[in-house]
């Protein structure tokens, strides 16, 4: 049985899931098996970056090795790569042939736009060098499309979407935060592909569940409902980050799993929220963004959300992860943590749940500040 593609945008149809190699990263052989795995299920799409350390290095190999065996996914090879935005046109010549050259390719089907997280990037994208860039790449064939990956606002990517120079975004989508799920529609709708990045790691580290959360999700494993709940949105393909071979078992139970939200996973997502919802009886935060903007722009959903998963599904590892990397991640996350709120009640009429925001911002605060933690690619 030919395994199932979907489109994505202008480019050739992809496989539901994507092999993410930021973590196969120990050696040739590592890299080598991952692939070798990802092609055994039906994976027909490479997402990398020069980001990435040695991943494209190792994945060139890695692809020249299974060619020469005869092994090639239906379709033929495809990569994802990107570029960071905010250099010169020399400067992005230079990084794309560079891609190519540690890959050993000649061209890739899909460059991406790495983090257009601020307004700034965007401008770059659209109307400076970074369009020169994009326009010189398609022109010279060396990429069949250019989309864009952001850690930004809902509204920053909603007019990322709106212009006419992507054809593919690569956004944070989760199970315990479908807050972006309105981005998704509005990019299909518009013949965008959509790829899904982390859904298992940043979306509340669902390989290592807490208890709580494990029995919020029965009768699924929190990984496996995850990836249920977002190939039901239609979203084009989600990655996985596997470092070795047992990492594909869920994806591969769902790989021709093409079809919308069943009557069992409608159960099972409703039985998740339902369960946050009775531990926090008054103080769930919907994450309906109402009570934006805040006069000090503290990011108030986002603080609300993990303590939500705290609190709700005792993910607390996760939960002071991300709290503490607030304010140490440049752009590539919120600036201001819950002890911004200076009380000045804005945000109070504004909520529709009647949740006494600053008293919950700054409970958020104490229970979740730590030392921070390195992130993975640093």
């Amino acid at each position: 049985m030919k395994p199932i593609r979907r489109p994505f945008g202008k480019g050739k149809a992809v496989s539901l899931f994507t092999l993410g190699t930021m973590r196969a990263l120990q050696s040739e052989k590592q890299m080598y098996e991952v692939v070798k795995a990802a092609l055994s299920i039906g994976i027909n799409n490479f997402e990398t970056a020069p980001a990435y350390g040695p991943a494209e290095s190792l994945l060139g190999k890695a692809f020249k090795k299974l060619k020469s065996q005869g092994k090639e996914p239906y379709g033929g090879y495809l990569i994802t790569s990107k570029i960071l935005p905010n250099i010169s046109l020399k400067e992005g010549k230079q990084q794309l042939q560079e891609i190519l050259d540690r890959l050993e390719m000649k061209k890739i089907a899909n460059l991406a736009i790495h983090g257009i997280n601020l307004e700034q990037h965007l401008d770059w994208a659209i109307h400076g060098e970074g369009a020169k860039i994009i326009n010189w790449a398609i022109e010279k064939g060396i990429v069949q499309q250019v989309g864009f990956t952001s850690h930004g606002s809902f509204n920053l990517i909603s007019r990322a979407l709106d212009c006419d120079g992507f054809q593919f975004c690569s956004l944070h989508l989760h199970l315990l935060e479908p807050s972006k799920i309105p981005l998704v529609k509005k990019a299909l709708n518009r013949g965008i592909g959509v790829m899904g990045i982390s859904p298992v790691d940043k979306g509340g580290k669902l390989q290592f569940p807490s208890k709580t959360l494990i029995e919020a999700c029965k009768p699924f494993h929190p990984i496996e409902l995850a990836y249920r709940f977002l190939i039901g949105q239609g979203i084009s393909t989600l990655t996985l980050g596997a470092s070795k071979i047992e990492d594909f078992n869920v994806a591969k139970k769902l790989i021709n799993n093409n079809y919308p939200i069943n009557k069992q996973t409608k159960q099972a997502l409703k039985n998740l929220r339902n369960y946050a919802l009775f531990r926090l009886p008054e103080s769930h935060c919907g994450q309906c963004r109402e009570c934006l903007p805040c006069p000090k722009n503290v990011p108030i959903p986002e603080l609300l959300h993990m303590r939500n998963l705290f609190l709700g599904y005792d993910l607390q590892e996760f939960s002071k992860e991300r709290y503490n990397l607030i304010g140490k991640a440049g752009h590539w996350w919120e600036s201001k943590n819950a002890s911004a709120c200076e009380e000045c009640g804005e945000c109070l009429p504004r909520c529709p749940n009647n949740l006494q925001i600053p008293k919950l911002l700054k409970e958020t605060h104490k229970l979740l500040i730590d030392n921070p933690r390195r992130r993975l690619w640093d």
